[in-house]
């Protein structure tokens, strides 16, 4: 990994500004741990039975960006981005996989996310969640995702680790 280019959350401010602003930190956290990696490197998985890989995190949270953003706010019957069902951990497996493949697939979710989250008028929008068959904020939305994130970037750290002996922050 290079330098630290992400840019941290305000340590004071409004809830959205906060909640934006870490979501892009983690995001960014995510790009970073994936910096300067062949696409080999970035499919070596971590160890047997797991198919984790980084590259298998960038694609699973393409899934998630589609699935709590653009399926809860915009289209409930929009299609998984690799499974033709409802199946998150489809996308860990990413032995076929390329960066330009699943980082495209991800910033563009990502920018989606950030377009129905700019548009919405507050986080008290409400949205159904397909899955549950219950309405949901975009409040709990992002915190969800911000979760999400912060999750598979602890995991990120462990791989990183066991493709170049790095830890990250």
């Amino acid at each position: 990994m290079t330098g630290d280019n992400r840019v941290g959350p305000p340590r004071s401010g409004s809830e959205r500004d906060t909640l934006r602003a870490f979501l892009d930190y983690h995001r960014a956290t995510l790009a970073m741990k994936c910096e300067g990696l062949t696409d080999e490197e970035l499919r070596q998985q971590s160890m047997p039975p797991s198919t984790l890989s980084l590259l298998g995190l960038v694609r699973h949270m393409a899934e998630v960006e589609r699935a709590w953003f653009r399926r809860v706010f915009e289209d409930a019957d929009a299609p998984m981005v690799w499974s033709d069902r409802i199946d998150f951990q489809a996308a860990y497996d990413a032995s076929r996989s390329t960066r330009a493949e699943a980082f495209g697939a991800w910033e563009a979710e990502v920018e989606n996310s950030r377009r129905i989250e700019r548009e919405a008028a507050s986080l008290d929008l409400l949205g159904h969640q397909p899955r549950w068959g219950e309405q949901v904020s975009l409040r709990m939305v992002m915190v969800h995702v911000l979760l999400e994130y912060g999750r598979h970037n602890g995991h990120a750290d462990f791989l990183r680790e066991g493709v170049d002996g790095t830890v990250g922050a």
